[in-house]
């Protein structure tokens, strides 16, 4: 699993892994933009523009409290804002990122056979809504469970991240149901790999690049599970090798 994420991360520099992690950056700061206006605005209606306290007269920086508060609040919230910004990205990119990991690293292999742009999207918008549903949930639950918090956080997500991303890269190849069949035969490791991928998006910043490291890792790990690796030499070997 780390040897699949060393080759992921190898990759990074790729001009279409770059093209694709600008896509995604632009994606989900856009995301957090809408969501801190949106709470800025809806803030703002609720609460007036002043108001006089005993002892303390008359307070007129609401505005300015609101705005500084709903910032920190929003740099919390894009911890939680990055798991579903994540798993936006399978429908509209995990395609392209796996097409540039086989063609360097699976030269082999025949053309992958497209998820429609319709099915693709429509899986994405109902893993959405599912993820938004569980996470809405858990979070009464890390209220609960105190210091424990990030554990749950990583281990709900890092199930529902890891079988949607598993699920994608495998229907590329298998179908559907071939995809969801090898799935439940190492549905702990997938598991376990979208826990690590689940972990580091808690972490501003570093959460922006996971994303693409997380469809190409999980593309490599299809191809292991399925057998795929044991014929798919790294071309950079072949040139180590000649030289």
């Amino acid at each position: 699993m780390l040897a699949d994420f060393l080759k992921a991360l190898g990759q990074l520099g790729d001009r279409h892994f770059l093209k694709i992690l600008g896509l995604g950056v632009a994606l989900s700061l856009a995301l957090l933009v809408v969501c801190y206006v949106g709470l800025v605005q809806g803030l703002d209606w609720l609460l007036p523009d002043a108001l006089v306290l005993p002892w303390f007269g008359e307070i007129t920086w609401i505005d300015s409290l609101i705005s500084w508060g709903s910032l920190l609040l929003m740099l919390v919230l894009s911890v939680f804002l990055m798991v579903p910004a994540a798993s936006m990205f399978t429908g509209l990119f995990l395609d392209t990122v796996a097409d540039a990991v086989e063609a360097r690293h699976y030269p082999h292999l025949p053309p992958a056979s497209q998820v429609g742009v319709m099915d693709g999207l429509i899986d994405s918008i109902n893993f959405f809504g599912v993820l938004a549903a569980v996470n809405v949930v858990a979070l009464l639950l890390y209220l609960l469970v105190g210091p424990l918090a990030p554990l749950l956080f990583w281990a709900v997500n890092g199930y529902l991240l890891g079988r949607e991303y598993f699920q994608v890269a495998a229907m590329r190849r298998l179908g559907r149901k071939g995809a969801r069949e090898l799935r439940k035969r190492h549905a702990g490791q997938i598991w376990l790999a979208g826990i690590l991928m689940a972990a580091p998006l808690s972490i501003p910043l570093v959460n922006l690049v996971i994303p693409v490291l997380g469809a190409a890792t999980f593309t490599h790990l299809f191809h292991r599970l399925n057998g795929t690796v044991r014929y798919a030499p790294d071309p950079a070997d072949k040139k180590s090798a000649r030289a």
